[in-house]
């Protein structure tokens, strides 16, 4: 496992968005094409804020903004980046309809806000980071352990 990894594992504090958005460029440089990536965290952990890391890993210049009002955004560079936010989503269902799946062009990353709303159409191998915010304001990001 990679130094990086075993530090997600152990939780790394972030006291800042320039600190964030750098823990999403080293996930992006390390991140398996064609990956899934949910961000569990609160309004204002910082899951946006760490895409925007995806981003510039992956050469992407346009301004990563959430996904809120239209469901997902696409971005292309080195990597299609799906940012998405299944807030607004009542079930895993919802998911299939909008046939997301059907236009990911290898190599990906499809990074989803709020995946507790559509868990049961998550991959297995499925990245789950926890963004929190402590009670001193700065953020942890920690990776759950995976088997694989």
């Amino acid at each position: 496992m990679s130094d990086l990894i075993n530090h997600l594992i152990a939780g790394i504090c972030s006291r800042s968005t320039t600190q964030t958005e750098a823990v999403g460029t080293q996930i992006g440089a390390m991140l398996p094409i064609d990956s899934v990536l949910a961000l569990h965290g609160d309004l204002g952990a910082g899951k946006t804020t760490l895409v925007r890391g995806l981003a510039s890993a992956w050469g992407i210049r346009e301004p990563i903004t959430s996904p809120t009002f239209n469901l997902y955004t696409i971005y292309i560079g080195k990597r299609q980046l799906v940012h998405f936010d299944a807030y607004r989503l009542s079930c895993s269902s919802d998911l299939d309809a909008l046939m997301i799946e059907d236009f990911l062009l290898s190599p990906w990353c499809l990074a989803v806000e709020w995946p507790e709303r559509i868990s049961d159409a998550l991959p297995e191998n499925t990245w789950h980071l926890n963004l929190t915010i402590n009670s001193d304001q700065t953020h942890t990001i920690s990776l759950l352990k995976r088997d694989n």
